[in-house]
Formats: structure tokens, sequence, C-alpha cells
């Protein structure tokens, strides 16, 4: 393996025990952003999704304004998002550079794309459900948990799919200027060096994640599908 390299992309194996470290980089951000933004993401979903006018705890002033947040938030591209955020990002973790610095900015990134996600699976479950599980005299909370969650699993698990598949790239992104990973790999030891070997290598890898994360959010989705 190791003469193959050396022989057919000299400059990966140069810098492959850097090449490593960026790809546990990569995983720990999306790992960590991906974990916490699914949990805020459902439930900010869940809520705009009850207290929408005709959900089950309708209540016009909070859905307006996690809606007028939401779309704030996703109005704001991420690069610009990243520079905002640093005062916040240094109040809670210590630090804006590395793997900790991204992890604030990579959750106010994906969190408002994901609860839109999860919003948009739970309104696609049978209102008919929702009202035989209120007839049943079920509480708000069990309605919640085993009609729109258990209903919307395949949903969610696609929704899912496609906010890590977009968090890789904002990792990507947030690699480029100082937080670690493949995409500050990519930039220091690939562009500004001329390498294009390592660039290549890079996106080879970002497919191959991308790759796993879809056919396993396929499979979940499948097999929850009615």
């Amino acid at each position: 393996m190791q003469e193959w390299l050396e022989t057919c992309l000299p400059n990966v194996a140069d810098s492959f025990p850097v090449l490593q470290q960026s790809i546990l980089e990569t995983l720990q951000m999306v790992l960590a952003a991906g974990l916490i933004s699914f949990f805020l993401g459902v439930l900010l979903g869940t809520v705009l999704t009850v207290t929408r006018q005709n959900g089950i705890l309708p209540n016009p002033a909070v859905y307006q304004v996690l809606d007028k947040l939401i779309n704030l938030f996703r109005s704001i591209p991420f690069i610009i998002l990243l520079f905002c955020l640093l005062p916040l990002t240094r109040l809670l973790v210590g630090t804006a550079i590395g793997v900790q610095g991204a992890i604030v900015p990579l959750v106010f990134g994906t969190t408002p794309f994901f609860a839109r996600q999860i919003e948009a699976s739970l309104w696609e479950v049978d209102p008919g459900l929702v009202e035989a599980a209120q007839a049943m005299g079920n509480s708000n909370f069990e309605i919640i948990l085993h009609v729109y969650w258990r209903e919307s699993i395949a949903g969610i698990a696609r929704g899912t799919t496609i906010t890590l598949i977009s968090l890789i790239g904002l990792t990507a992104m947030a690699g480029a200027v100082g937080a670690g990973g493949l995409g500050n790999y990519a930039y220091i030891y690939g562009q500004q060096r001329n390498r294009m070997d390592i660039i290549y290598v890079t996106v080879v890898i970002l497919v191959l994640m991308v790759s796993v994360i879809q056919i396993i959010g396929n499979t979940i989705a499948k097999r929850n599908t009615h």
C-alpha cells in the first residue's frame, strides 16, 4: 500500500499522517454537530408542526417567532455565519479555530435546515391518525411520540441523510478557514502547494463518505416506508 502511494500519489504519501488526522477531524465534526443538530432540529421541527394554526397545540406567537428565526439563519451564507459567530464560539468553547471552534457554527448552519426537513416530514402524517389518537384520549405528548414521530421515521431518515451530506460540505468549507478536517487538508496541502493529487484524493474520500451515508439513509427509509 505504502509503495503504491509513493509511486502513484507521492504527495499524498508524504502527508499521509496528516490525511489520516484530517479524516478523523472531519468525522468528529460531522458526528458532534450532527448529533446536536439532530436533537435540536427534531425539537424545533416538532414545535413548528404542533403550534401552527391547525396543529394540536396552536400558538401563533410561538410559531411566528420560530419560523422567522429559522428563516433568518437559513438565509445567511455559511461562510458569513462563521465569521458572525466568532465571538459566541469563543465564549462557548474558548476557541474559534480547530474542530472545537467549528462545532458552534456548524450547528447554527445545520439546525434550521434540518428543522424544516422535520417539519415537512411531520406535516405529511395523515391528519386522520392524529384525530383518531385524540378521540382515544391520548395526550399531546403521546400523539407526538406515537403518531407524528413513529409515522415519520422514513421521512426523518431521508431528511437526516440530506442534512448529514450537507454537513459534510459545510465541514469542508469550515476547514478551508482553519477548522481542520479534509477541507483544511485540501486547501493547505493541495491548493496552496499546487498538489492536485491531494485534492483528488480528498474529493474521492468525501464522495465515499456521502455514498455511505446515502446508502444507510436509503436503507432505513425503505424499511420504514408503509
